[in-house]
């Protein structure tokens, strides 16, 4: 019994050790937490899981968790010491949405964690909080904070919440914010040159893995959320890959023919790439760092494909490129706000100067990419957001400066409303002169 509390309060330190790394880097949850979660690889999945819920958990419900905190505190917690900050978050995760923490172990566990870390003159102070929340929800008070408006029962921002609202209304918006939090299974495609999708799905299945098939994309299987998929059989051996529906849905729409050249501009991680060439297009893949052309290089290999894979700023033309390409796909940076339940913290990183700023980006490299589609040739842009700036506006504006384009097929994927995340596409033509 003592072996077993001593590691759940080690799974504890682990979770407060990322939290904390991401306070100070500003790193992505996801890059912190595969990172911390390296140090417990070798341990049960079951400890594995209880440290990814409560980082992915505690960061998710940030905003809703700091105000209920700021309610009970006398110190607004944007000014606590981060360690202190990021404890009492955790609490009060623990308190509200772990079934398995009795509320008594989440503050006390609060309190051990503050000791531990040489806080004893705060601990009493997070004790407090925390008893004084714990009799909030008792009363009734703590739900009320909670439902006293979407931004803090969905906690988001807001301002994004005003914004989704504009563009697609309060029922829409409420449906799409409230999928972010459910649980979500992770898709993948089938690599067409190495295997086929009932052929995977039945090599998966032996390895007792839970396999159903996709809703949108034949080559799309759909299996359970996995903290390390990596270590999912077939993947090093490039059966696979991972890759949304919506963005499947993307490169399906483009009209492949055999030996077609189509250059993919913003192309890390390399999925649409290496869909393109699976379905026989001659691929240039690009991206404007090493770092992250080096991601789309190792996805080929392990996938087994050929593509030219080239260092490039997607919004600097390249004058010898010019109506080059049968396909151009332009995949331009944005606000991410399509994919909120994969990345459960890009809520916090969008601001409405950002989104303004991704979305002249996004008009940059859409007027780079035209000129490189021929005569004839296709332009794919797209984006992982739903918010009307960033999509059909660009689109919309894009097309009224460019009568030699024209529009062949639009589509809005909405995360709660459609199987899969928020995504957006126009593919367009250019007419033949």
């Amino acid at each position: 019994m003592a072996d077993e509390k001593q590691k759940k309060i080690s799974e504890r330190e682990i979770a407060l050790d990322i939290l904390l790394d991401m306070e100070r880097s500003r790193r992505f949850s996801s890059q912190a937490l595969e990172d911390g979660l390296r140090k417990i690889q070798f341990e049960k999945k079951e400890s594995r899981a209880f440290v990814s819920r409560l980082v992915e958990g505690t960061t998710e419900y940030r905003l809703q968790l700091d105000t209920v905190l700021d309610h009970y505190a006398k110190i607004p917690v944007s000014k606590q010491k981060p360690v202190v900050r990021c404890i009492l978050r955790m609490g009060l995760y623990q308190m509200l949405y772990m079934d398995g923490v009795p509320e008594r172990a989440a503050v006390s566990e609060s309190v051990r964690m503050m000791r531990a870390r040489h806080l004893e003159g705060l601990s009493g102070v997070v004790n407090g909080i925390l008893r004084s929340v714990q009799r909030g929800i008792l009363s009734g008070e703590t739900g009320s904070l909670i439902e006293s408006s979407l931004s803090v029962k969905y906690s988001t921002p807001a301002w994004l919440v005003e914004r989704l609202q504009k563009d697609h209304g309060p029922e829409m918006t409420e449906k799409i914010l409230a999928s972010s939090f459910q649980e979500r299974d992770l898709t993948i495609r089938c690599n067409r040159n190495r295997t086929s999708p009932e052929a995977l799905k039945a090599f998966l299945e032996k390895q007792g893995i839970d396999v159903r098939p996709g809703r949108i994309s034949p080559m799309a299987l759909s299996v359970g959320a996995l903290d390390f998929v990596r270590k999912l059989p077939g993947y090093r051996e490039g059966k696979f890959s991972v890759q949304d529906e919506s963005s499947m849905m993307t490169v399906e729409s483009l009209g492949i023919r055999e030996g077609c050249r189509l250059l993919d501009v913003c192309a890390a991680p390399g999925g649409k790439s290496c869909y393109a060439a699976e379905l026989g297009a001659l691929v240039t893949s690009r991206d404007i760092s090493v770092e992250k052309t080096d991601r789309i290089r190792e996805n080929a290999e392990r996938l087994g494909l050929s593509l030219t894979i080239e260092e490039q700023d997607a919004a600097e033309p390249v004058a010898e490129d010019m109506g080059a390409y049968d396909i151009v796909l332009a995949d331009v940076p944005c606000s991410g706000i399509g994919v909120m339940g994969r990345k459960n913290d890009i809520k916090y990183h969008v601001t409405e100067k950002s989104v303004s700023e991704l979305a002249a980006l996004g008009h940059r490299i859409l007027e780079v990419s035209a000129g490189y589609v021929r005569s004839g040739g296709r332009l794919m842009f797209s984006t992982c957001t739903i918010l009307r700036e960033e999509n059909q506006e660009a689109a919309e504006h894009f097309l009224e400066k460019h009568p030699e384009f024209s529009k062949v097929q639009e589509r809005q994927f909405l995360q709660g409303i459609d199987p899969c995340d928020g995504f957006y596409f126009c593919l367009m033509e250019r007419n033949n002169s």
